[in-house]
């Protein structure tokens, strides 16, 4: 397998990416990788990244693709923001190691995954950057879109851009039986059901608990018949995103805290007491970053279910649409699974009712954005979904 097979669905990509590769004279110092959620812009620029340090140009096999995938390749650093953003001083440390020659492969590879959560300081900073590269180094930017909310016009301006696409649901399905042995009948559900999202089409083959936590977010819409479902609702829904967001943080906070405590000798006697009393602020710094961390964590996991009901109140649309126009060809559905709920909805409140509800859902995620508490802004939003009486 070459570290191109883990890009799925996107042909011209993979080979404009396996040019690239090939004539390292005409390498471009900055990259820009754009796409939808689930598309694998990230899942890209990694494949790019390995296949910049393999001597046979990303055969999947050799020491280095194996640690650029990986993620422990000296010559490729790599940013995964965990919180709520990326800040300077972390984009200055990486810009730091960026500067130095390459000490195992042919390149420095910086690789920066959501992008579009840097500062404005840290923007600044990668920009200065960019501006005067050196000679052997390549930035990978990954972010959602070129809207500038998301990527500064200057940056963008210096990057050479790929643009991904979802993958088509036939290639998510196809690799979720090839590469990840999991039922074709399954498989071909959660892909459809994911909507063309690699990751979260096998996180739903995988996982009941996930096919259940979807089902309950698609039941919501059909029962908000009075305030109180309403508010019910919002409960469950925020509740829900605060306990998948505690049991991830739990797992992974509980080693980090017990690797640095071990590390500062908490704990020890004589001489490690002194280290452990210096090494206090560490604790409290990786509390901090643990905090943020949790509150990304929950507010992706209600982003998920807010996108999820979003796709319903957009199937309900278009059946309406096509009812209305009295067209016989079956539409495409985003929840094909869930088509008699979105008939449903679709007769109860109309094209025009759909379409307010979409408009709804997406302003309580830009709230969302802006720190509006997850339970007030959900509430707002249950209680425009209510069903006309």
């Amino acid at each position: 397998m070459t570290v191109w097979d883990t890009v799925v669905g996107q042909p011209a990509v993979v080979a404009e990416l396996r040019a690239a590769v090939a004539d390292p004279t005409a390498m471009t110092h900055a990259w820009l990788f754009t796409g939808p959620p689930g598309s694998g812009r990230s899942v890209a620029a990694r494949a790019f990244a390995a296949a910049l340090q393999c001597p046979d140009g990303g055969d999947g096999t050799c020491h280095a693709c194996r640690t650029a995938l990986a993620g422990t390749h000296a010559d490729v650093q790599t940013v995964v923001p965990e919180g709520l953003s990326i800040g300077v001083a972390e984009v200055r440390e990486l810009v730091r190691i960026a500067g130095r020659a390459p000490s195992q492969g042919r390149w420095q590879v910086v690789l920066v995954e959501d992008a579009d959560r840097m500062t404005e300081q840290a923007s600044n900073t990668v920009l200065k950057m960019l501006e005067e590269p050196p000679s052997r180094t390549v930035f990978l930017l990954c972010a959602p879109s070129l809207h500038p909310d998301d990527v500064p016009v200057t940056i963008r301006s210096r990057c050479r851009v790929v643009g991904l696409r979802t993958p088509p649901v036939d290639a998510v399905a196809d690799v979720l039986v090839r590469r990840d042995g999991i039922d074709p009948a399954l498989a071909a559900w959660s892909a459809a059901a994911a909507g063309g999202h690699v990751g979260r089409a096998r996180h739903l083959a995988q996982d009941e608990e996930a096919r259940l936590a979807r089902k309950a977010v698609l039941d919501v819409p059909l029962s908000l018949v009075s305030l109180a479902a309403c508010l019910n609702a919002a409960d469950d829904l925020v509740g829900a995103a605060k306990e998948e967001s505690d049991r991830t943080s739990a797992e992974l906070d509980g080693a980090e805290t017990e690797a640095v405590k071990q590390s500062l000798g908490v704990g020890a006697r004589g001489p490690g007491v002194a280290a452990a009393t210096r090494g206090a602020g560490q604790l409290k710094e990786l509390e901090k970053r643990q905090k943020s961390r949790a509150t990304r964590l929950g507010r992706d996991s209600l982003d998920r279910a807010l996108v999820d009901l979003a796709a319903l109140y957009r199937d309900a649309l278009v059946l309406a649409a096509h009812r209305e126009a009295g067209d016989a060809d079956p539409p495409t559905l985003n929840h094909p699974d869930r088509r008699a709920d979105a008939d449903e909805l679709g007769r109860r409140i109309g094209a025009e009712g759909a379409l307010r509800r979409i408009d709804a859902v997406l302003a309580c995620r830009v709230a969302l954005e802006q720190n509006v508490k997850p339970q007030i802004a959900v509430e707002a939003l249950t209680v425009a979904l209510r069903l006309p009486g």
